[in-house]
């Protein structure tokens, strides 16, 4: 073969690879465009999990009414740290139509139990086994928190520890 073919050949063969390459990134990158990214206004997906005791625990269900929608793991030094305020708040609130749903992310329901024990939690927690739910709400540091008013909407989102006043403004803001 003569080297004018040689390098005809090679030629091809590098458009080709780069052809296929360049396909590649504008794949990616138009199908990350096609995830939704929650903002505020947005109506929050409804989505359905198992607390602890077994119940069955819908967004949905609670229509009407605030949700404070907490995401939270074990092992997080700021959950465990805003936990006793969130617990306190929803004593407060509980007859005020504000509700927290707690979404721990992917534990064992072992240390998930004593998690709830050790800090008292009475309100309704739910492990995300999959991270289905997580993946939905673009989650993606702990704590992470949803304000979602009686419409469903996200009235706001908070993904850092907050304070125990911060607690009270955030569920006035969606008590109905």
């Amino acid at each position: 073969m003569a080297k004018a073919d040689q390098k005809k050949t090679r030629l091809i063969i590098r458009t080709i690879v780069l052809l296929i390459l360049v396909s590649a990134v504008v794949y990616t990158i138009a199908s990350k465009d096609k995830v939704k990214v929650l903002a505020v206004g947005d109506k929050a997906p409804d989505f359905e999990l198992v607390d602890l005791e077994g119940n069955k625990q819908r967004l949905s269900d609670y229509k009407g009414e605030g949700v404070f929608l907490n995401f939270w793991g074990t092992w997080c030094p700021p959950c465990k740290k805003e936990m006793p305020y969130i617990e306190r708040q929803h004593k407060a609130f509980e007859g005020k139509g504000v509700h927290v749903l707690s979404v721990n992310i992917a534990e064992s329901r072992l240390k998930v139990e004593t998690f709830r024990d050790q800090y008292g939690m009475t309100f309704p927690i739910v492990i995300d086994k999959g991270k289905s739910v997580m993946g939905v709400y673009n989650v993606g540091i702990l704590p992470a928190t949803y304000l979602i008013n009686k419409d469903g909407r996200i009235e706001q989102i908070i993904t850092r520890e907050m304070t125990e006043n911060e607690i009270v403004t955030f569920m006035e803001s969606i008590q109905p």
